[in-house]
């Protein structure tokens, strides 16, 4: 059977083998042309049963080649009788008849006549599992080939139905039939079976395909048969194994190149650019549209946008009633709980609490709600990134020097921002966007990727400072750590008590042991905490031991990133049904995270958890939730205030424009279009709501985007066998990230429950965003390639066209632009990092 590749039974009549290419000998193909050429051919025939189709095909052969009365009845009984198929079983049907081989072996030892081919399907046709895997729309075609005693000369013909018609029980499956195949003949002529395969074969060939659908007389037909031996490639003899099966490739050749010749007009010759030109037609910088062109009216691209979205509206929600937009919520919160924990604590320790967690939670909901909710692009997600923290830095150090204002000077920065960014829209600046290479996109991806895998990595390290590791416990110093809890005044000594339990933790075991003769000055079964809430010291050589989390945490660490990776790829393993792989991979991150808390449950160990505010109050005392803009600084602040903001204008544009291009590329097979001019509005007016009340700015975030739009991959439900799924494009709908802010909305009163998540895991699942993101750009193929020897490296497109050093040296001026863009994020000159972007 074919649908895309060969599949044949096994010696034993027991299994399908594998998928496999098929390999046809060069003298079943010529016998196969004769055939057609010789043969009977029927195109457009009327019939509704197999029966008619035999009983028109035997009746309306011309009368050199006409059969005898005789013949015509036993070939019709011979056509008729039930063909019978192998059955496609899974592994629980073929375990369950074990026990019953001896009996079937009786049963088959015993000869019972051929029932005749049913008109009607069978329930076994039916109930064949085997149907999943056709695609839908699928129709049937039927060879019958083999050797007949009472034949004096072959018999052949090719039969086209006008419209698709059920024959019974005839195919394995119930599909409508459209093309038949037979050649019967006598024993003289050896190569039916191969002749019968060389049918099939160019019957599954998609320009073949075509021809045979439109063909209306036998020199079309034979003009495909043509065009596919002209592109037949010939293995020698001796050099190749014919009995080997070549497994299918993981990437099928485009149709392009071969329908630029059309067989039913001319004999296809191909030309030598004809090669070139279709390897060059490949996926590369996205190609916009209208999405990007200037109206020249003011908001002209603003209500383009607001049209071509408004009729997708009602789908956005709908589209979302799907398992997997549940696996994307819980993978995505998680991130973005991560994410506006880890920046809220960094906007802590650089504005003097004047913005923390809690502020970068409540900021992001709300944020993050209203642009899902109003956005052109809804896939984006909003998020505090690297480049505003830096900012945000620079400027409660400028304001602290000059004795400004922080929140003051703030908004009004907020406010010239958004002044400025609704200017773009209604210059449609956007459309600016169009001149943004790979090379451009390509570098800010990956700088924005590293971010996460640097700032994951070094939030680990920083474990070691507040749980560092033991390195000088010895375990046969045992008997000689002790740790007593002193009330008494600092210059007696108290007797040594042992604190039970590694709570209370260690100093250097090298010193000796603290011993005295004195009575305790401590009653017994004193915490640490208690302790020191008493005023008492600790003293002993354990007091400053604490457990080894900080190995703990590095296991969970790596464990939940591995966790990840291999359960994504869980969808291309060949264990199990395609439809718990594709439930694995989509849930992949939430499993990781559950079998990590799991283990560190069982453990037990004190692993640092995630801390969520359970108040809503500011983390600085001393500030208000609304910021007024006149009384604390100078009038003249206001008015300053616009150079600064030029500068976050730059930046916010950049990030923001160049993620939605990243996320708007042709490859994703977006269906409802883009939204760069409503999405910088959006962001516009969210500045100024989250600048009077002190909230952190916002804007897209490139890597959990990407990984948003990773987690909503549209697949193929039904690939044929040794095909792989067809990637359909991405489920867009706005559902996922409207439920993603409601929960980071609600987490404070979700404290109790998401304590119990260490963060080292949390930090595994930033590590492993990171990673896929910088593995999804070009730029990483191109690093390799600087490691590879030539005859190692891959076949990629560009590599035919463009000379290798060319190619080395636009990776190294990347890479070092990457580099130097780091260098500045990371110095004094920070300030300038959203021009040199």
């Amino acid at each position: 059977r074919w649908i895309k590749f060969e599949e044949k039974v096994e010696d034993g009549g027991e299994r399908w083998s594998a998928p496999h290419v098929p390999a046809l000998s060069l003298h079943s193909l010529f016998q196969l042309r004769t055939c057609l050429q010789n043969g009977m051919m029927l195109l457009d025939l009327d019939a509704t049963s197999f029966k008619e189709i035999i009983d028109k095909v035997l009746s309306g052969q011309p009368e050199e080649a006409e059969l005898q009365p005789a013949l015509r009845e036993r070939l019709a009984a011979l056509l008729l009788l039930q063909p019978q198929h192998q059955p496609t079983k899974s592994l629980l049907q073929l375990l369950a008849e074990l026990g019953l081989s001896p009996c079937r072996g009786k049963a088959k030892g015993r000869s019972e006549p051929r029932a005749q081919l049913s008109k009607t399907p069978l329930k076994e046709q039916l109930r064949n599992r085997f149907k999943k895997k056709v695609p839908p729309g699928a129709e049937a075609a039927h060879v019958a080939v083999g050797e007949v005693e009472f034949l004096e000369k072959p018999f052949a013909a090719f039969i086209r139905l006008r419209r698709g018609v059920s024959l019974g029980s005839l195919a394995e499956v119930s599909l409508p039939s459209r093309f038949l195949f037979i050649l019967l003949g006598p024993s003289k002529m050896k190569a039916y079976h191969e002749v019968g395969r060389a049918m099939a074969t160019l019957l599954t060939d998609e320009l073949f395909q075509r021809v045979a659908w439109q063909a209306e007389h036998r020199e079309h037909l034979m003009a495909g048969m043509e065009a596919f031996l002209d592109e037949l490639i010939v293995l020698p003899p001796g050099k190749w194994d014919p009995s080997a099966r070549i497994p299918p490739p993981s990437h099928l050749p485009s149709p392009c190149r071969r329908t630029a010749v059309d067989p039913l007009d001319q004999q296809p010759h191909g030309n030598g650019d004809m090669p070139a030109a279709g390897d060059r037609a490949s996926p590369g910088h996205p190609r916009f549209g209208e999405e990007l062109e200037r109206t020249g009216r003011l908001f002209g691209g603003l209500l383009r946008d607001i049209r071509r979205k408004a009729p997708w509206y009602g789908s956005d929600f709908s589209d979302a009633l799907h398992p997997q937009c549940l696996s994307a919520v819980l993978y995505i919160y998680l991130a973005t709980v991560t994410n506006a924990i880890t920046f809220g604590g960094m906007l802590g320790d650089a504005t003097s609490n004047m913005q923390g967690v809690l502020e970068s939670f409540l900021g992001t909901a709300f944020a993050g709600f209203i642009f899902c909710l109003f956005s052109g692009q809804p896939l984006t997600i909003l998020s505090s990134t690297g480049p505003v923290l830096v900012f945000e830095r620079l400027l409660f150090s400028f304001s602290q020097d000059h004795s400004l204002d922080y929140l003051e000077f703030r908004l009004w920065i907020g406010l010239w921002v958004a002044f400025f960014g609704v200017v773009l829209v209604a210059t449609e600046a956007s459309h600016l966007v169009r001149y943004f290479t790979r090379f451009t996109e390509e570098g800010f991806c990956a700088l924005i990727s590293l971010i996460f895998i640097y700032d994951s990595l070094k939030k680990m390290l920083s474990l070691a400072d507040a749980f560092p590791i033991n390195w000088q416990y010895r375990l046969d110093n045992v008997t000689s750590y002790s740790c007593t809890c002193n009330l008494s005044s600092p210059g007696t000594a108290p007797a040594p008590r042992h604190c039970g339990g590694p709570k209370v933790s260690t100093c250097d075991p090298s010193s000796p042991p603290t011993l005295s003769l004195q009575p305790p000055a401590t009653p017994a079964g004193l915490s640490r905490t208690q302790c020191l809430h008493r005023g008492g010291h600790l003293l002993g050589t354990s007091c400053h031991y604490v457990p080894d989390v900080t190995l703990i945490s590095f296991l969970l660490f790596g464990g939940s990133f591995l966790f990840c990776a291999a359960l994504k790829r869980f969808r291309s393993s060949r264990y199990f049904p395609v439809g718990v792989r594709k439930l694995v991979s989509d849930f992949a991150v939430i499993l990781a995270i559950l079998a990590s808390c799991a283990v560190d449950a069982v453990l037990g160990l004190e692993t640092p958890k995630l801390l969520v505010p359970s108040e809503l109050k500011p983390t600085n005392p001393a500030r208000g939730w609304i910021v007024f803009p006149f009384g604390a600084n100078p009038w003249w602040v206001c008015l300053v205030s616009a150079v600064p903001a030029v500068l976050v204008t730059i930046l916010i544009f950049m990030d923001q424009q160049i993620t939605a291009v990243i996320l708007n590329r042709r490859e994703y097979k977006l269906q409802k279009g883009a939204g760069f001019h409503l999405d910088l509005l959006c962001v516009s007016l969210l500045m100024v709501v989250t600048s009077v009340t002190g909230l952190p700015w916002y804007v897209s975030a490139t890597v959990i985007s990407l990984a948003h739009m990773e987690s909503l991959r549209k697949e193929s439900a039904a690939s044929a066998p040794g095909e792989h799924p067809k990637f359909l494009g991405i489920r867009e709908q706005r559902l996922t990230g409207l439920a993603v802010f409601i929960l980071m909305g609600v987490s404070v009163f979700m404290a109790p429950v998401l304590k119990h998540i260490p963060m080292p895991v949390l930090y595994g699942v930033f590590l492993h965003m990171g990673v896929t993101a910088l593995n999804s750009i070009q730029l990483m193929d191109r690093v390799r390639l600087l490691l590879m020897p030539a005859k190692h490296q891959p076949d990629l497109a560009y590599l035919r066209h463009v000379p290798l050093r060319r190619v080395h040296l636009f990776t190294t001026i990347q890479l070092l632009c990457l580099a130097l863009l780091w260098v500045l994020k990371s110095t004094v000159a920070a300030i300038i990092f959203p021009v040199m972007v």
